[in-house]
């Protein structure tokens, strides 16, 4: 859409005060902000951004804007521009107030609750900008229309004054800026790569929009990027597919209205084992999927076996293939547009909408069956990559009933090298995966035996990015894991049966202990994802340093830890750097008294640093001591913050395709410190 396309689009709306329906106010918000943003940590601080940009796209898929900046500023201001028709500021009949403090103050206030406002928006409960409003120290809102420039101004959601024209304006559209409440938020630091990530999105799923993304809070290192994608989801699934062997050339693609909804998929198979499957309503990312999905997964798995059926490309005695066969290697993307859609949540993560499952079955089956007919031999190489799936389908079924029997998984037979703990109550256990025999033996005789169990790991487990389930299930590293967790792997995976809710990973702090620990991260986000959105994956955080001063002994988990230990037990800082492992600083008999002063060779109290390369250097008591004792150990929780980035990332470390893996080295090799070889 042109420019003077836009403006003309404009002029014609009836977009006024009228407009704006009120449903209640919004005081709740300060008192409980979780239940509006989910969280007050970094999440909840992020979707601050998403709902006053989801405003900004409600926009432009009404056809009212192309062209969207967001700046992060310093003093954590972020600013959000868009070209659309600008939020009213007439004076609002029920609220006696103008149109936009309306909608910056009251909760259920918006364009998306009646009138001609929007036929379709994300922001669902309408409470997006006011929320943000609520939970921000500072919002200054401007809004260009008819010619003129409106500002009013908050602090922590009450107005600073009433909305004024303060001069001459070109054009319409909206600005909003705002600076997150620190009274309410544990974290204020935003993510610039988070917030790339999801911007990029949005570019895709809205053809023909530009997002412009700046990062200005430090001057000397300004940062801009601009997303505009003309193919839409299309160019989407190319993109998320770049680091893969794809097995057909011809991407499916489908966009059509029906029933007042709006249906959009894209898809394409490559030669990976995993699916990627990511749905949109409205342009909001369904994390948990809903009823789009399933009517495209009974679809997907229909129009593939009679197809297959039609064509003799299964024979006649083999049973139908699986929705688990037909989503091996499938890459898509399923974005649908509704009036009214239905999402379980401020932050809608699923869709509920039942008539969608119809549309997208029904659109979708369709086109996906005229694409097979069209391209036959991209219709051979999906059904021959399905039939694959099948075949190592079985032959894994045949080995996970011989290998997790259902005694097995009750605890009847547990792996031998399993040093099991004496509590009964899974809330209350742990599970160390352990690197070794030697660092194992530590472990099992520092850990508290009542709620602590070990599972040491002999060397590097198999790479399952590259394996499928009855390959894994040879492994005896990956069975006794199975089987010491209990819970069963895959589409017969059940959180119920954990039986330690704390599952920590413990390595070495060296290359191959990074290694083990990325394989196994590899092996539960692929496997065993719920252990890991659910919030029960730990990593350990073993001490690189032991200092010790006579009798005293401290311990740094990092460089500059080292260094205040240091500069606190009387080190002199200048030399520290050149400390060698093991060797002694020592204080001179008679020091200084800024005590700045310490040379070698004078024995009368030292300094010894010990750099410990492995767990197995450790002690049992130093184990428990420094890694193991809930009350003073270091544990790092494993989050899923985005499954596309999380994916994107394990496949080009632990899959086939070396280019992208060699590219991702040769860029970040720089910022790698005290790398041990």
């Amino acid at each position: 859409m042109t420019n003077k396309e836009l403006e003309k689009k404009k002029k014609e709306s009836t977009y006024d005060a009228s407009s704006i329906t009120v449903l209640e106010g919004l005081e709740p918000v300060r008192k409980r902000p979780g239940m509006y943003i989910g969280s007050t940590s970094s999440t909840g601080l992020h979707h601050l951004i998403w709902e006053v940009v989801d405003n900004s796209i409600d926009e432009a898929m009404a056809g009212f804007a192309n062209y969207i900046t967001v700046s992060l500023l310093p003093d954590g201001l972020v600013e959000v521009i868009d070209n659309g028709r600008g939020i009213p500021v007439g004076k609002h009949k029920a609220t006696g107030v103008s149109a936009l403090e309306t909608v910056l103050t009251k909760l259920h206030a918006g364009g998306k609750f009646g009138g001609e406002g929007y036929k379709v928006s994300g922001g669902l409960h309408g409470v997006g900008v006011s929320v943000v409003n609520a939970l921000s120290s500072y919002l200054k809102a401007e809004v260009h229309l008819d010619g003129k420039a409106w500002v009013q101004e908050y602090g922590k959601g009450k107005p600073k004054g009433a909305a004024k024209a303060v001069g001459k304006a070109e054009g319409t559209g909206t600005t909003i800026t705002f600076k997150a409440d620190d009274t309410i938020f544990t974290e204020l630091e935003y993510d610039w790569e988070k917030i790339l990530t999801r911007l990029r999105q949005q570019a895709y799923l809205t053809k023909g929009i530009t997002i412009e993304v700046n990062d200005k809070r430090v001057k000397t290192n300004e940062k801009k990027y601009k997303f505009h994608f003309e193919g839409g989801i299309m160019a989407y699934v190319k993109a998320l597919n770049r680091n893969n062997a794809v097995k057909h050339d011809n991407i499916f693609y489908v966009d059509k209205d029906i029933d007042d909804c709006k249906v959009e998929v894209a898809l394409q198979y490559n030669d990976e084992f995993n699916e990627l499957v990511l749905p949109f309503a409205n342009n909001i990312h369904n994390v948990e999927g809903g009823t789009h999905v399933i009517g495209f997964k009974t679809a997907l798995t229909r129009t593939l076996n009679n197809y297959a059926r039609n064509h003799n490309l299964i024979k006649e005695k083999d049973e139908n293939l699986t929705g688990e066969d037909v989503r091996e290697g499938l890459t898509a993307v399923i974005s649908v547009k509704l009036k009214d859609p239905q999402f379980e949540g401020q932050t809608k993560a699923k869709l509920g909408n039942a008539e969608i499952k119809t549309a997208v079955e029904q659109v979708f089956g369709t086109a996906f069956a005229d694409f097979l007919e069209e391209h036959p031999k991209d219709a051979e190489a999906i059904i021959g990559k399905c039939v694959l799936s099948a075949m190592a389908r079985l032959a894994a079924r045949t080995a996970r009933a011989s290998i997790l029997r259902k005694g097995a998984l009750e605890g009847m037979t547990l792996p031998g090298k399993l040093a099991d703990c004496s509590s009964n109550k899974p809330e209350g256990c742990e599970l160390y995966i352990v690197e070794g025999d030697s660092a194992g033996g530590s472990a099992k005789q520092g850990r508290d035996r009542r709620f602590q169990a070990i599972l040491p790991l002999r060397g590097k487990i198999l790479n399952v990015e590259r394996a499928r389930l009855d390959k894994m299930l040879a492994n005896n590293e990956i069975k006794n894991l199975v089987i010491a967790l209990g819970t069963n792997i895959d589409e017969q995976f059940d959180l119920t049966k954990l039986r330690y809710h704390r599952i920590i990973i413990m390595t070495d702090a060296d290359v191959d202990g990074a290694h083990i620990r990325t394989l196994l991260l590899t092996l539960f986000y692929r496997h065993f994802e719920q252990l890991v959105t659910s919030g029960h994956m730990y990593i350990a955080q073993p001490p690189l340093y032991q200092i010790k001063k006579g009798a005293q002994i401290e311990y740094a988990y990092s460089d500059e830890e080292k260094i205040n230990i240091i500069k606190k037990l009387g080190g002199n800082v200048e030399e520290i750097e050149e400390i060698a492992e093991g060797d002694d600083l020592t204080e001179p008999a008679s020091a200084p008294e800024d005590g700045a002063s310490t040379g070698k060779g004078n024995k009368a109290v030292s300094l010894r640093i010990q750099r410990y390369k492995g767990l197995g250097e450790m002690n049992p008591e130093q184990l428990w001591e420094t890694t193991m004792d809930p009350a003073r150990r270091i544990l790092k929780q494993v989050t899923l913050d985005d499954a596309q980035s999380a994916d994107e990332i394990f496949d080009m470390l632990m899959g086939d395709d070396v280019a992208p893996r060699k590219h991702f080295i040769q860029t970040h090799a720089k910022k790698v410190k005290n790398l041990d070889i």
